[in-house]
């Protein structure tokens, strides 16, 4: 066995941090919020860790990241449960009950909600 060959490991052992402004921090966190956008995926093309990702998204949502910009506005029907006619006031959810049907999944939210949870929800069964 010949031991005179050495491997030479390399270990950057100073690894300079990015610093990305606040600006840039809401492009890639905007970009999550996309359709079909994986976090992951966005992450892996900005050369950020996933889970930072996740912290910045988590600021964003608090209004930590600046003004954020008025969220996109989605189409609302309202109908009876029993006729599936729309716009009838006396059904049963009529008060205190909402129920939204998104591509993953169905939101049923019945009483008082707290803001952040429901666009929580409302961001991972939509996105």
């Amino acid at each position: 066995m010949d031991t005179s060959e050495q491997v030479a490991i390399a270990t950057a052992s100073h690894v300079k941090r990015r610093r990305r402004s606040v600006g840039e921090k809401r492009r890639i966190v905007e970009e999550t919020l996309e359709t079909g956008a994986s976090v992951a995926r966005v992450a892996r093309r900005h050369a950020v860790n996933a889970n930072q990702v996740f912290y910045w998204r988590k600021q964003y949502r608090e209004g930590r990241l600046g003004k954020n910009e008025p969220g996109k506005l989605l189409p609302v029907t309202l109908s009876d449960p029993k006729s599936g006619r729309a716009g009838c006031a006396s059904s049963p959810f009529a008060v205190g009950t909402m129920e939204i049907k998104l591509a993953k999944g169905t939101l049923r939210v019945a009483g008082n909600v707290d803001e952040v949870v429901l666009r929580t929800a409302i961001e991972c069964l939509a996105g």
